[in-house]
């Protein structure tokens, strides 16, 4: 998995009815853009992220 700063991540729900968290790519602490990345989520709240299978990077919109 690769991203860069400004990428948005979506982390599906294990639960049904549960919405996804969605959140922008702060920081990207791996080397070539690989994990761990500092995501802020919708709600304010920062979180060192290791993605995993349930776990999609979309790349930022340029318009942004």
């Amino acid at each position: 998995m690769h991203a860069t700063v400004g990428d948005k991540v979506h982390i599906k729900s294990r639960n049904v009815g549960m919405p996804e968290h969605i959140g922008e790519i702060l920081q990207v602490r791996g080397q070539g853009g690989e994990p761990p990345y500092l995501v802020r989520f919708v709600d304010g709240h920062e979180s060192l992220v290791f993605p995993g299978p349930d776990c999609i990077i979309k790349p930022r919109d340029p318009a942004d």
